[in-house]
């Protein structure tokens, strides 16, 4: 039985790519909830995807945004602003890196993909919540994904560990910047999960079963239990959580090393 802990409460997700994706997870509880949804997608071929799935939850307020270009950027909380004046919420799942960097050394690395993975996978989230803070009016929720491979290696994560580093502190200032506004900054942290992004990270099937097996809840997180987080971040229920990195890993972040009988 749903609470309606997200009735009134209206937000943009960003970052759905298909039924499989985080952001996806995210969108289906909150409209469970009772939010109202804008979604925003980068191209005609994500759109196709993205448009019935909206449909699904009842929204058909879908925004074609490049992360990467202040004019579309601008058009899209221009959009928003003149189709509902204000929002609570915004979900950001947008990430991105070039594949064939994601599967050799971090040293290897080039100028050309590190700056691309840090303006995609960092500096957007900052862009995004500079323009949605101007019409948070009365406080609101910002929330972005990242991944242990921020502070820990992990095999092939690469410029996509530095991005994810730099968007967890990115969480902590605009925390700290945008308290005053009665707007929180939040990052969820999921374990590995079966997702276009992650399918694009080198060795993914083997960093699954092996994040899976040696949890401490046996499981890697489910496209419901980070969709249940994010409700509570962007509801009442977190009016005084910020600045936070939580993880929805099934407490794998806690280990030293592998279980022992797994060894």
């Amino acid at each position: 039985m749903m609470a309606d802990l997200m009735k009134n409460k209206r937000g943009l997700i960003m970052g759905v790519a298909n039924e499989r994706s985080i952001a996806w997870g995210i969108a289906s509880a909150m409209s469970a909830e009772g939010a109202k949804l804008a979604f925003s997608y980068q191209g005609e071929a994500f759109g196709k995807r993205v448009k019935p799935l909206a449909a699904s939850l009842g929204s058909d307020f879908l925004v074609d945004v490049d992360v990467a270009d202040d004019t579309s950027l601008n058009r899209c909380f221009d959009t928003i602003k003149n189709r509902w004046g204000s929002i609570d919420f915004v979900v950001h799942a947008t990430a991105y890196s070039d594949k064939a960097e994601l599967a050799g050394r971090f040293i290897d690395t080039s100028r050309e993909n590190f700056k691309n993975s840090l303006e995609i996978s960092c500096f957007s989230f900052i862009d995004v919540a500079r323009r949605a803070s101007l019409l948070m009016p009365e406080g609101g929720a910002l929330i972005t994904l990242t991944y242990q491979g921020s502070n820990k290696v992990t095999p092939f994560y690469n410029v996509m560990g530095a991005a994810k580093a730099a968007l967890e502190s990115s969480v902590r200032y605009l925390a700290n910047d945008l308290g005053p506004d009665k707007i929180r900054v939040n990052a969820i942290s999921p374990g590995p999960m079966k997702t276009l992004a992650g399918a694009a990270i080198g060795g993914a099937r083997k960093t699954f079963r092996h994040t899976e097996a040696n949890a401490p809840l046996g499981s890697n997180a489910t496209l419901e239990a980070v969709g249940g987080t994010a409700v509570y971040l962007a509801s009442e229920m977190g009016a005084f959580t910020t600045g936070e990195i939580i993880r929805v890993d099934g407490g794998y972040h806690v280990l030293g090393m592998p279980q022992s009988l797994n060894l």
